[in-house]
Formats: structure tokens, C-alpha cells, sequence
């Protein structure tokens, strides 16, 4: 059976974002190396259900049928991963991943559909 794939949001409050990037933005390159380890950890142990291990997200405009305007929202990057099931696809997010240590860190899994006639 192929595996369905899910795209995973992380969030947390827009505030702690901030203040984790100025923290990045002051830290020597080898405090960012070490800051990194956790996730690194985690990318090698989860590698065969990683489609895409994901990035940070930068800022965010809002598009509707006013225009655009420039916006912010508690998400701070995205992966893309595969599994049997939307719980098991959960569960790779256990409490002791990373993100957590983001203060108010929350993750969300979505599945992601086939459009119908595409």
C-alpha cells in the first residue's frame, strides 16, 4: 500500500518566533551548529519518512481580491512527511521533538489529498 503524505506546520506564538531569531541572529556559528543538533538528530532518525525535512518560512503577505498586505502568523516552517495513517504520521511529532522547546510550540499534520480529476 503506498503511503499517504502529510504536510506538517510548526507553530508557536509569533512573539517566541521573534525572539528565537534575534537569538539565532547574535549567536557565534558554532552555537547555531550546536542549537541545530536536536533536529539534525532527528532528521537522520526519521530519514524514511522524511519526503522533504523542510525549512524555516519567512515572512508572509496576504493575498485576497482587495490586494496584498503584508501579515504575520504563528507559522514558523513546514516539512513534508509519509505514512501509513494520520496517527501514525502524529506520532513521529511526540512531545520530546524538537520544536517543543519552543515555548507555546504547537505542530500541525495535515494530510494531503489527490485533487479529484488531476
Amino acid at each position: 500500500m503506498k503511503k499517504k503524505q502529510y504536510l506538517v506546520l510548526y507553530m508557536a506564538p509569533i512573539a517566541e518566533f521573534q525572539k528565537l531569531m534575534a537569538e539565532m541572529a547574535d549567536a557565534s556559528p558554532e552555537e547555531r551548529e550546536a542549537g541545530m543538533t536536536d533536529w539534525n538528530d532527528w532528521i537522520d532518525m526519521n530519514k524514511k519518512e522524511l519526503v522533504d525535512a523542510g525549512k524555516p518560512l519567512g515572512k508572509t503577505k496576504r493575498v485576497t481580491v482587495e490586494g496584498v498586505t503584508d501579515t504575520k502568523n504563528d507559522i514558523g516552517g513546514y516539512s513534508i512527511v509519509q505514512a501509513e495513517s494520520h496517527e501514525e504520521a502524529a506520532k513521529l511529532f511526540s512531545t520530546s521533538h524538537p520544536h517543543f522547546k519552543i515555548p507555546g510550540a504547537w505542530v500541525d499534520v495535515m494530510e494531503i489529498m489527490d485533487m479529484p480529476g488531476m
